[in-house]
């Protein structure tokens, strides 16, 4: 199904995110030396986009989602997984996160953002209609106005490499 124009800048911002778990995956095993750039580039993601990001989806989406009892349970799950990717976005600006905790966030995020994208947002497009989802739109441009609008470039040690 097409994107509902109230829910794109999510979905771009969803895109954003799921080009860093895409790196990190083909980046693995991270090399220890490495360790810290690439939670420099996580800590830097969370603050200039994921962050306003989880805060607009509890403040705006969440709430209209689980007025249907169909995404009563997949939001509390999805709540429940900004908690935890929270947590491990704290760890990456600890700089605590080793190469295989790196890979698990990368692994947790991506699937986060495949519920939110294929199960949540798609059933917010067929119980919403077109004025709902116009008035959702509203206050998440309001909600993300602070946000970045762009993917982060990423430093020397976690560019992409040919093996």
């Amino acid at each position: 199904m097409l994107r509902d124009k109230s829910l794109i800048p999510l979905s771009h911002q969803h895109q954003h995110a799921l080009a860093l778990c895409v790196r990190i995956d083909r980046a693995l095993p991270i090399p220890e030396s490495d360790l810290d750039e690439w939670q420099s580039e996580i800590e830097q993601e969370f603050r200039g986009e994921i962050a306003i990001h989880f805060s607009a989806e509890e403040q705006v989406v969440f709430p209209a989602a689980k007025r249907f009892n169909e995404l009563a349970s997949v939001v509390e799950n999805l709540l429940i997984e900004h908690v935890d990717l929270r947590r491990l976005f704290a760890r990456a600006e600890d700089r605590a996160l080793n190469s295989s905790e790196l890979a698990a966030f990368a692994g947790k995020l991506s699937n986060h953002i495949r519920t939110e994208e294929r199960k949540l947002f798609e059933m917010l497009q067929q119980l919403l209609d077109a004025t709902e989802l116009a008035e959702l739109g509203n206050h998440l441009a309001i909600a993300l106005k602070d946000a970045a609008h762009a993917c982060s470039v990423p430093n020397p040690a976690t560019r992409l490499r040919k093996k």
